[in-house]
């Protein structure tokens, strides 16, 4: 790999099983960059197996919320996912916190959908700062840009 290595903080949608797999290819291809990649998905066990712990809904949300605050406050890079009809709210808030404490904020858009007139949310394309990639490819080298600017 060139450049330094990052720890990246994948923030997106992980609902639906289509998006888990996409967001583990995405940490596959960063880990095979070389990058040690936190992924909420696979540090914390689902909310139903939460619950079925014993816990109330209110504990369980306690436990994902600071589980998912503890790696982020790791993270060098923020790693935004920005497919699907809106963004996910949970990522939002990732990305203010990273945005607030100094995180580098990366994005990867391969949805063709925007919510105003083929431009994102300017309080997420304003952060990102056009870095914004459509591929893997294209990530890696943004992130490969950002050793530049350190």
């Amino acid at each position: 790999m060139s450049g330094q290595q990052r720890i990246i903080y994948v923030a997106g949608p992980l609902f639906s099983v289509s998006e888990m797999i996409y967001n583990r290819e995405l940490a596959e291809a960063l880990r095979d960059a070389g990058h040690e990649v936190l992924l909420p998905q696979d540090a914390c066990p689902p909310f139903s197996e939460i619950l079925a712990q014993g816990l109330s809904p209110p504990e369980a949300m306690e436990i994902v919320f600071e589980k998912d605050m503890e790696m982020l406050r790791r993270a060098d890079v923020l790693l935004f996912v920005l497919d699907g009809r809106v963004p996910d709210e949970g990522a939002c808030f990732e990305m203010g916190y990273a945005y607030a404490t100094g995180i580098d904020l990366v994005g990867i858009k391969t949805d063709s959908r925007s919510s105003i007139n083929g431009m994102d949310n300017a309080m997420l394309a304003v952060p990102l700062k056009d870095r914004v990639a459509k591929d893997v490819q294209g990530l890696l080298d943004i992130i490969s840009g950002l050793d530049r600017k350190t």
